[in-house]
């Protein structure tokens, strides 16, 4: 397979539709370094009239820092099947600190808007550059405590909240 330029608006139900079935991968960094995770939250729509993507991470992952350092981030989704299990799997449980997750899992990085790297592996990817960054906190939580909050002391902090506009999105080709 190979990645082509989409419009955004088409993939937004083939993107949702993954996210608590295989999930995504969220990748952030540059030509020289970069980190890849795991991500089971992922909200599309639109937020002051532009298409826009929100991803969550804890300030206790490697990818934080990725995420605080640079403009642009990728959500890439990939084909169905035992070796995207595989994939989500390592990225999800081992830390880019330790590992190459990139190596590790075979996938070939490219680069979109902003040198953001995503995957020529994905069935689905977007591109996106950074409009808002917000701490989550359990003071903002308003109803349903008793489901959210025993959730967050067994994993470590808050999530940061990142929206980023949808700069370029991808669909795959087969060859």
């Amino acid at each position: 397979m190979r990645l082509q330029a989409a419009d955004p608006k088409t993939l937004a139900g083939e993107f949702l539709q993954a996210f608590g079935n295989q999930n995504a991968l969220l990748t952030a960094g540059d030509r020289e370094r970069c980190n890849t995770m795991t991500i089971g939250w992922c909200q599309l729509g639109r937020l002051w009239n532009l298409p826009v993507c929100t991803v969550y991470v804890r300030p206790e992952r490697y990818t934080y820092q990725f995420m605080e350092s640079h403009d642009y981030f990728s959500v890439c989704v990939l084909p169905d099947g035992e070796a995207c299990k595989q994939t989500m799997s390592l990225c999800g449980a081992q830390s880019g600190r330790l590992v190459d997750k990139v190596r590790e899992c075979g996938l070939t990085l490219r680069y979109g808007a902003g040198d953001a790297p995503l995957f020529e592996e994905a069935a689905l990817a977007l591109v996106c550059k950074k409009l808002f960054v917000q701490d989550m906190a359990p003071a903002c939580v308003t109803a349903g405590e008793d489901k959210i909050l025993p959730y967050y002391g067994k994993k470590g902090g808050w999530h940061r909240i990142y929206t980023g506009e949808v700069v370029e999105a991808y669909t795959a080709i087969k060859n």
